[in-house]
Order: structure tokens, then sequence, then C-alpha cells
């Protein structure tokens, strides 16, 4: 299985302490050495960072960890592979344009027969993974289901659940997805959130000796909240979604969740 990471503020954010811990998981301390991807959003803008090699070997990782980007919306993922060779099409996080906006995903998981329960017309994957089709798939029910007008956000986020939901029984359906704006989370059977702000204080990586302490680096008001499959830190409380579980953030805020069935 692979591993996710994204995260969603209230203000730009750099997300150089996270990162520093998953990708010793690319290769070091975890098994997820068949590529890796990061999608930082600015504005309407986003910059994606990408290499089919194992992260903590990349040097684009290294320069990923050393250069702060500051972004509100990130998403992040460490692939072990189970579909499609190893190779840059078929390294998260996909990202297509829907709506005039940039939207990016990545999937923790494996599905099965997916091509003939889910066909897909307006959006062909480029690569070969389950993950990029099931993508595909979501966009295709998108300009289906709303054409070319974007719908009310909890309207959307709703619609987008269902797909999921649908999806899921496919297999195992790990995800986060984002326009830059809000950051949408669907749980199948592995995601861990945590929201850190004032006040604040250290947190200490378990794949690395490094500690912080984020009251140095955060404003009074700041909101961060961080997603991974797997706690990043040994010092705070990590919130397990449950299965079938949905969330959905906004500027690092719980705006909107559900169950499905």
């Amino acid at each position: 299985m692979c591993e996710l990471l994204a995260m969603s503020a209230n203000t730009p954010t750099d997300i150089c302490f996270s990162f520093t811990g998953l990708m010793q998981r690319g290769g070091n301390t975890g098994p997820h050495k068949d590529g890796w991807g990061i999608t930082f959003y600015e504005g309407r803008g986003c910059r994606t960072f990408k290499d089919p090699l194992p992260s903590i070997e990349s040097k684009i990782a290294t320069l990923v960890t050393d250069y702060p980007i500051k972004s509100t919306s990130v998403i992040c993922h460490i692939r072990q592979a189970n579909a499609g060779p190893i190779c840059l099409e078929n390294t998260h996080p996909f990202t297509r344009n829907m709506w005039g906006e940039n939207w990016s995903y990545a999937h923790n998981g494996q599905l099965s027969n997916y091509k003939e329960v889910m066909p897909v017309k307006a959006h062909i994957p480029v690569g070969d993974t389950d993950s990029e089709y099931a993508f595909c798939y979501i966009l295709d029910q998108l300009h289906y289901e709303f054409g070319a007008n974007e719908p009310d956000p909890h309207v959307l986020f709703q619609f987008i659940a269902k797909q999921c939901h649908k999806i899921n029984h496919l297999g195992v359906f790990n995800i986060t997805l984002t326009n830059g704006k809000y950051l949408f989370t669907y749980c199948s059977n592995n995601l861990h959130w945590l929201t850190r702000q004032a006040p604040f204080g250290k947190a200490q990586l378990i794949d690395a000796e490094l500690t912080v302490d984020f009251q140095q680096h955060a404003g009074e008001n700041d909101i961060i909240t961080v997603i991974a499959t797997q706690p990043l830190t040994s010092n705070e409380q990590w919130l397990k979604m449950e299965s079938t579980e949905w969330i959905l953030f906004h500027l690092g805020e719980k705006v909107l969740s559900g169950r499905g069935i």
C-alpha cells in the first residue's frame, strides 16, 4: 500500500516538517519506494514535484524538505506499486482541470473490476493505475451531474462522497482530493488527522530525529490540519478516521463530514 499526506491551513504554511518524516518511509523506514509526488497550491495555481525514484534517494525530495514553499493546501503521496509500472505517469498526485480550477488527487489502496463497473469517457487516464482511473471516473461523474456550473461546495462534496462510497465497494479507497480551496478526505480503512492551533507545542517525528516547536513558527490565529495514512509524530494526539468516513476541510477547519454504507 501507499501512504498519503495532506495539509489544509488558514495561512500559507510550509509542510517541510511533515514531509521530512514521510519521505523516510519511501525506502528507509518504510517500503514505499516506487515514486513520490507533492502538489502545492498558491492562489489559483499549483506546482507539482514528482519523481519515480524512492523519496529517500530523490534529490527533488531533498529540495522540497529544504525549500519552505508556503501553501494553504497541499497533498502528497509515496507509492508502493500494485498496479501499473514504476514511471512518472503513474506517480501521484494526479491533476486535472475542472471549472477553471486545478483538481489534485492521491489514492492509497487497490481496486478490482473497476473498468467494468466504472466506464470513463470524458476524462481519459494518462497512466495505467487504478488510482488515476478512479479519479477520472469521479471527474466524469461531476461533468455529467453538474455540467459547466460548479455547485455549492456542500452539494459538490456530498456528491463526491457518494462516488467514493461506490468506488470503495471495489476494494480499498483512501483518498485526498483538493481544488486548492477545499480539502476532501475519504477513509476506506486507514487515515489519521490532527489540527494544530494555539497554544502550540513541540512535535517529534517518528521516522526522523527531528523536533519542532511550533510556538516559534506559528501565529496565535493559525490553524493547520495535517492528514496522513499513519501518524507522523510520536507526541501528538492523532484522530483515526472510521471506515467510509469522509471529512471536508477549509482553511484548516473541519466544515463537513459524513459516513457511507
